[in-house]
Formats: C-alpha cells, sequence, structure tokens
C-alpha cells in the first residue's frame, strides 16, 4: 500500500510538472494584471487540465495508418494496428516495426498536447498512455481523489488508441477495384480497397535516412573517404532522393510525426537505369580498355579506399585479410560489370580500323563477333584469353597501388588475379558464353 502511494505522488508531481511548463509558456509574455493571466492561470490548475485534457482526447486518435496524409481534407477512417499483429512477408513493410515503432495522432491539432502529456514516461520506463490501457492503480490515484472521476478520466486516456467509429471511406481517399472474380465485366466480382498511408513506417524510414545522412557516424565515414582513409563502417547514400511535403504551412493538420518531421517525407528514387553513353561508346584508338575501367567512379573510391588501407598498415590478421578481400572484390565485380556493358554494343564493333585493342581485350568484349567471323571464333576459342585478362587485371591494380606508394611486385599480382580467377560470376559467365558460342559455331559447322 506504503509503495502504491509513493508512486502515486510520483506520478503526481509528473503531471504536475508538465502542467505548470505548459502554463509557463502560455504566461511568458502576459503582465500579471492582464485579464488573460487569471484566466489561464485558473485553466491550468491540476484538475481543471486533467478534466478538460480528458473531454479534448476524443478529439485526436492514436494511429499507425492515416488517411490526411492521402488527401488534406478526407474525412475517413484511420487506424491502429500494432506492426506485431500483421502478417510477415519477405517485402518491406509495417510488420517489419514489430520491435519498436512510433505511433502517430491524428484528429485537432489543437489537442495534441494531450498526447504530448500521454507519452509522459515515470521512473519505471513506462508512459502514462501505457499506464492507462493497463488500468494502473497507481496513475488512477494519481489523478483524482475522487475515485469515480479517476475511473472516467483514466478510461477515456485509454481510449485514445480505439477506433474513431465505424470504418468509412471517403471520396476524396484513394480507391483501387481489385478484382477478385473471373469477370471483369462484373461489377459483384471486385473488392474496392482503400490504402492508408503507412505513417509510422515512413517515420521510422525517415529517420534512418536521416541518420545515413547526418548521423556523426556517416560523417566520419564520408570524411575518411575524402582523405583516403580506412573507416571501420561504410555509409550510405540515396541518389535521387526526393522530399514530399505533406500539410504545407500547417503540417500537424495531417497528424502530429508529419509535423514533428517538419511535414517532410522522403521518397526513394524507383527510375530505370541512366546508362552513360561513354561507356557505351566502342573503345577506339587504344590499346587496351583498363584506362577507361580506372575511370569508374566506383572504381577509383575503390582503389582509393583501398590505397588508404594498405598505406595504413593493418595488423596481419584476419580481419585485415577479409576488408582488403572486401575492397579487391569490389574491384573484380566492376570488371565484371565492365566487360558486360561493352556486349550492348553491335557484335562486331571491333572489326573497325580504328580498333587498336589486344586480341585478348577483343574477344573478352565482343564475344558475339564469333557469330558471323567464323575464323575469329575459332582463334578465340583456342586462346587462353581469360588467364590473359585475369593478368592484366593484377598488372593494372599493381601500377594504381605502385602509383601510392606502395611496394607491391610477384606475391601482390599472383594474389589479384588469383581472386579473379576464383570469382564465381566469373566463372559462370565465362561458362554460359562459351557454351553459347560451341553451340553456335556446331549449327554454322553443320550448315
Amino acid at each position: 500500500m506504503a509503495d502504491l502511494e509513493s508512486q502515486s505522488q510520483k506520478l503526481r508531481a509528473l503531471i504536475a510538472d508538465f502542467i505548470q511548463g505548459r502554463l509557463a509558456t502560455k504566461l511568458e509574455k502576459l503582465a500579471a494584471d492582464d485579464p488573460k493571466y487569471a484566466l489561464l492561470t485558473a485553466q491550468y490548475q491540476y484538475d481543471a487540465w486533467l478534466e478538460s485534457a480528458a473531454r479534448r482526447v476524443g478529439q485526436i486518435q492514436s494511429v499507425t495508418h492515416t488517411l490526411k496524409a492521402i488527401h488534406p481534407d478526407a474525412k475517413g477512417s484511420n487506424l491502429y494496428v500494432s506492426p506485431g499483429t500483421l502478417t510477415a512477408h519477405p517485402l518491406l513493410g509495417s510488420h517489419d516495426l514489430a520491435g519498436g515503432f512510433q505511433a502517430d495522432v491524428v484528429g485537432n491539432a489543437a489537442a495534441l498536447d494531450v498526447y504530448k502529456f500521454l507519452k509522459l514516461t515515470d521512473e519505471r520506463g513506462n508512459t502514462l498512455l501505457e499506464l492507462a490501457l493497463a488500468d494502473d492503480a497507481a496513475l488512477k490515484a494519481a489523478l483524482s481523489k475522487d475515485a469515480t472521476e479517476a475511473e472516467q478520466w483514466l478510461a477515456a486516456f485509454a481510449s485514445l488508441l480505439g477506433s474513431d467509429g465505424a470504418l468509412a471511406s471517403h471520396p476524396q481517399a484513394k480507391q483501387i477495384y481489385w478484382l477478385t472474380g473471373e469477370d471483369p465485366g462484373n461489377d459483384l466480382h471486385y473488392q474496392v480497397l482503400a490504402p492508408l498511408y503507412a505513417s509510422s513506417l515512413a517515420h521510422e524510414v525517415f529517420t534512418r535516412i536521416n541518420q545515413h545522412r547526418f548521423g556523426e557516424e556517416a560523417k566520419a565515414a564520408r570524411e575518411a573517404r575524402r582523405n583516403g582513409h580506412f573507416h571501420e563502417t561504410g555509409y550510405c547514400d540515396y541518389p535521387n532522393l526526393a522530399v514530399q511535403k505533406l500539410g504545407g504551412t500547417k503540417p500537424q493538420n495531417i497528424s502530429q510525426l508529419n509535423s514533428e518531421r517538419g511535414g517532410n517525407n522522403y521518397l526513394l528514387a524507383s527510375l530505370p537505369p541512366s546508362w552513360d553513353t561513354s561507356l557505351l561508346s566502342p573503345p577506339l584508338k587504344t590499346d587496351s580498355v583498363f584506362k577507361r575501367f580506372g575511370r569508374r567512379p566506383a572504381v577509383r573510391q575503390t582503389v582509393k579506399a583501398l590505397q588508404g588501407f594498405l598505406k595504413a598498415e593493418p595488423p596481419k590478421n584476419l580481419r585485415t585479410r577479409e576488408t582488403r578481400f572486401s575492397l579487391t572484390s569490389t574491384l573484380v565485380d566492376e570488371l565484371l560489370q565492365f566487360g558486360a556493358e561493352f556486349w550492348e554494343l553491335s557484335p562486331g564493333w571491333s572489326q573497325h580500323p580504328d580498333c587498336r585493342l589486344v586480341e585478348e581485350e577483343i574477344f573478352w568484349l565482343d564475344p558475339y563477333r564469333a557469330k558471323s567471323d567464323l575464323d575469329f571464333a575459332e582463334r578465340r576459342q583456342q586462346a587462353d584469353w581469360p588467364q590473359q585478362i585475369r593478368e592484366r587485371f593484377a598488372n593494372w591494380l599493381n601500377a594504381q597501388l605502385h602509383k601510392a606508394g606502395l611496394p607491391v611486385g610477384d606475391p601482390e599480382f599472383a594474389q589479384w588475379q588469383k581472386e579473379v580467377k576464383l570469382d564465381d560470376d566469373w566463372r559462370h559467365w565465362l561458362k554460359h558464353l562459351q557454351q553459347e558460342l560451341d553451340q553456335l559455331q556446331k549449327e554454322l559447322s553443320h550448315d
């Protein structure tokens, strides 16, 4: 009993501090003899403010999915759906928030102070809303000495998670007619879907992206990259990130979380690849494509990171080997992508008079020339050009590291070409391509 009374007193003090803080903000610019001063002081007395809050809580609703983000004038239903109750599936969705999330609040913006009140946390880490939902005896005693009044106020605060009435859509809400039957011409074979804005999920996405863009760890990683130094963690970039503003100058009219974001909502780019035409032009008037390969932004960035990492003389342990292998594997991946891009060119481009590439690079970059050039196909099949490409890659990488003053030689050369040789993707596409060309040659010979 003594423990209950102690907890009740602490909760009452927490509530009183909140109310007085709100009052102090209201009185800041008022003179003591201003009529509003006395009126506000009376309104912010403990019992008076709680009575008002219990009455106004019905004007707001705690939700996870909102409607006004779809259209600000829509007046249909909002929903509170606990992520833990949703069916899990491989695509990102609100079900992924089961480990923790922030609920949103919609309704009369003038009543949002009640939600801030219910977000107050006691010394046990519970919010007042959680205590109200649990019918906590200590909170009930803290609200009012009148047991009936305390019971009514507690029930009113707990209703924040309740539905705002019968489920309803609105003419300004989005509606999707989903065919569930077999006859598209029959209206009865459709189910009407009214999608809502996944507000809690959108807020989590916004928060994480901001951490990746502006967090201290991300800033340190970017600084290390600019200086060519190794960093323990990587960082995330979001190219072509768009910002959707909801609510205009009054984002609080959409929802509480939207207001906390200043109305900003991130939209990730969903665009087809934007090909660099310079990579799709034939590599003419040069004896090797590795110079062009080295100019690729991802390659330059990775080489710089590898140079910085090795120059720091990391200890010879497993972690160092894994980091180094991760960087060189990135270069190998880029090499595979680089070579595949030239396959988009018209077969036979290497027959141009200005093509000066060594033959093993032509075998690599213009493989479909073999469809119309049997002599080329035969030379390509007999040459060990994959090994020669590995060696050229290893020489190129050694040269990049040598420019940074690193003492590299035969051991590193052997390691780099070995890593290309062991790359599964490399072996896969070589095998697939060789089988295709072998089959073509058989067909041509048969004809």
